[in-house]
Parts: structure tokens; sequence; C-alpha cells
């Protein structure tokens, strides 16, 4: 686990605020020149801490309005990486997970319109890993956050 520093983390919640920042826009929130703030980036990004920059969209804004959590149940000798090579073939499904408890992986899934999200659920249900799936369509979000965890709460408390 790496360890980062107060203004580390500083830097790393500007940056997933606003993944566009400047350096100077973001020493200016921090109290660093800019400089300073692009050789913390650097390190940061050199120790894999920061893996890349990219762009959020609001999945509404651009027509996909359903939202559904899809439970897969897979067969037996299914691994992560067979599920996780096949569904990234699925531009709808936005996050996909290895979980606990009786599914074997939870797909984050956006779609268009309900029949849009049932031929995407159709073909996923199709592939030869996948036994049975398990649907729950998101009626309104409540909260959503995008930020960096905090770092001076003990892991296991």
């Amino acid at each position: 686990m790496t360890t980062l520093d107060a203004l580390d983390e500083q830097i790393i919640r500007v940056l997933m605020a606003d993944g566009r920042a400047s350096y100077g826009a973001i020493g200016a929130k921090v109290s660093l020149s800019a400089p300073a703030v692009k050789r913390r980036v650097d390190r940061l990004r050199a120790r894999g801490v920061v893996t890349g920059f990219t762009v959020r969209v609001e999945p509404a804004e651009i027509g996909w309005s359903t939202e559904a959590y899809v439970e897969l149940f897979c067969n037996q000798r299914t691994t992560g990486a067979q599920i996780a090579r096949r569904v990234q073939t699925y531009p709808e499904v936005v996050e996909a997970f290895m979980v606990t408890g009786d599914a074997d992986a939870l797909l984050h899934v956006f779609a268009g319109s309900m029949q849009h999200f049932e031929r995407v659920l159709t073909e996923i249900s199709a592939e030869p890993f996948v036994a049975r799936t398990r649907s729950v369509l998101v009626l309104s979000p409540l909260l959503r956050r995008v930020q960096a965890p905090r770092t001076d709460v003990a892991a296991d408390a």
C-alpha cells in the first residue's frame, strides 16, 4: 500500500473533481506552485497512484437513462479474467466486480431504454460461462461519490 501525505491527498481530490485542472489551478487550491504540483503529479503517476485522466459523462444526458445492476451466476470453472474479457466488449457495462455471496460477479449497466437493456441482458445471458442472471433496475440514484478514500482511517477499523 502506498502512503500519501496530506498534499498528495489534496491534489488527488482536486484531480478527481476535475481531471483537466491545470497545475496552477491545483496549486492555488493546495498552496503549492504549479511546478511543485507537476512534480507531485508526475511522482503519483510513476508510483501508480494516478493511473490516468478521464472524462465522466452523465449517462442520462447522452440518452442512457436506464440503469441496472446485474448479478452473474457463472459456470463452475469461470475465472474473473474470463468474465472481464467478455463484459468489456459491451459498452453498456460501465463497471464489473467479482463479489461475495451467491453471485459470482456484479455488473453495472446503462442503456438507452428498457428494450436496449433487455437486448444487452439477453446477450450477456447467452455468454457461454453464464448460468443465469438476476437484475435490479435503479429507479433513481440517491448518492454518487467520486472521491479519494480517506487514508487517515485504519484499514481494519
